[in-house]
């Protein structure tokens, strides 16, 4: 699907489900990672996540323009639009929109907190203490907190989680 294709999609939607014309633009923005769609206040423009189509398909996508057209009309009418609302819920009851959007797959098939994780172990040469790291330091920058010592790189192993 095309930007082209979403826009008319949504303009689709917006007068089916609301009555209401989409007078703004619609695209697919590939950076949205943990999020279906957004809705932008300052220029009113909607970005949709891309995956939400290849990943889940067209009811999923239907169910997340909805609920980005909810923001877009309410706030457009001058009315609270975030989630917590009152007015935001019922008109996404109304519509049928998705509450929340799926989490997305990542490329190994796998969602995000089941992804391997990489942990480092960096030992002081000085007095032993350890130290447990997700992510690699630079030993020649970083000293031991206790004593000062150079740390060495102990260990390093992937965890299952």
């Amino acid at each position: 699907m095309t930007n082209d294709e979403l826009q008319r999609l949504v303009m689709q939607i917006s007068t089916r489900e609301f009555g209401k014309p989409f007078k703004h633009q619609a695209v697919f923005n590939s950076r949205l990672q943990t999020t279906g769609g957004r809705y932008h206040l300052r220029d009113h423009h909607i970005d949709i996540n891309p995956k939400m189509l290849t990943d889940f398909g067209e009811d999923t996508l239907e169910g997340v323009i909805k609920h980005e057209l909810v923001h877009y009309h309410l706030s457009m009418a001058g009315l609270p639009f975030n989630h917590r609302s009152r007015e935001f819920r019922t008109l996404l009851a109304q519509v049928g929109g998705s509450r929340f959007a799926p989490a997305p797959k990542h490329r190994q098939g796998q969602t995000a907190r089941s992804r391997s994780r990489h942990i480092y172990i960096y030992e002081c040469i000085k007095c032993g203490q350890r130290y447990t790291r997700r992510r690699r330091i630079n030993t020649r920058r970083f000293a031991c907190g206790i004593c000062g010592g150079r740390l060495n790189l102990a260990e390093a192993y992937t965890q299952e989680s």
